[in-house]
């Protein structure tokens, strides 16, 4: 299984590159290939947008056109909302994903320009069209979005860490806890007069029941409710 390569053709912006090689560092990307970039290359804007995907910039490759960009890739997709005409197969980045993985030759997904995006010429290059599912009222995609969307599918199949700066869950309040806040709340509620009429005090207790039980608390959320509960029966004097 070979990482696909993300080829960026006639990209207009330096900006947009380095927004496109942070997009598919984060999610183990790493062959970015360009053909013909309107501005040269190497570009002084995309170092700084790249935010830290040196290492993708410094391995990028120019090439004067699509053929050439994938000349060694046996498997090629065109990302495009439109058919324009072709008979092609049209896949989900989901999709695409699966079929790269279960590919042994190397790949490549094509982007067209911000404004043109791929032309005719260079969909039929591609054996298929990859077309991300979006709002048929509103497809605005930009280039590095669209990158991030295909890089996040193929990242699914890959054993990427998990970040390790998250705190961990707390830890779930025991039965006995729950019990204690239904108590609490019962008695506060009870010594307040909420309890109206007399007929309704069983249905109106397990509603109370019901909606504390539905939440996962924490041990630290059934202390900081019932410390609210007390708070309101015992008010501070000011």
């Amino acid at each position: 299984m070979t990482a696909p390569a993300i080829v960026l053709v006639r990209p207009q912006l330096g900006e947009n590159i380095g927004k496109s090689a942070r997009a598919m560092l984060n999610f183990g990307l790493t062959d970015l290939r360009l053909v013909k970039p309107r501005d040269g290359w190497p570009n002084p804007s995309a170092g700084p947008s790249a935010a830290g995907a040196d290492t993708v910039l410094e391995k990028t490759r120019v090439f004067d056109s699509v053929a050439e960009a994938v000349a060694d890739c046996p498997f090629v997709y065109a990302t495009t909302v439109r058919k324009r005409g072709l008979i092609v197969p049209v896949v989900t980045p989901q999709e695409a994903a699966q079929e790269i993985r279960d590919q042994s030759g190397p790949s490549a997904i094509l982007f067209g320009a911000e404004r043109s995006g791929l032309e005719t010429e260079e969909v039929a290059v591609a054996q298929k069209i990859l077309t991300v599912p979006v709002n048929s009222e509103f497809r605005s995609l930009n280039l590095a979005q669209a990158v991030i969307l295909v890089a996040y599918e193929w990242s699914k199949h890959e054993a990427l860490v998990m970040p390790t700066d998250v705190d961990p869950p707390e830890p779930r309040a025991t039965q006995k806890q729950l019990e204690g806040l239904i108590g609490q709340m019962d008695e506060a509620l009870e010594n307040s007069g909420y309890y109206f009429p007399a007929d309704r005090v069983p249905a109106t207790r397990n509603t109370m029941r019901t909606i504390l039980s539905k939440a996962s608390w924490s041990n630290r959320e059934i202390q900081a409710l019932r410390g609210m509960i007390r708070a309101l029966v015992n008010p501070r004097s000011r």
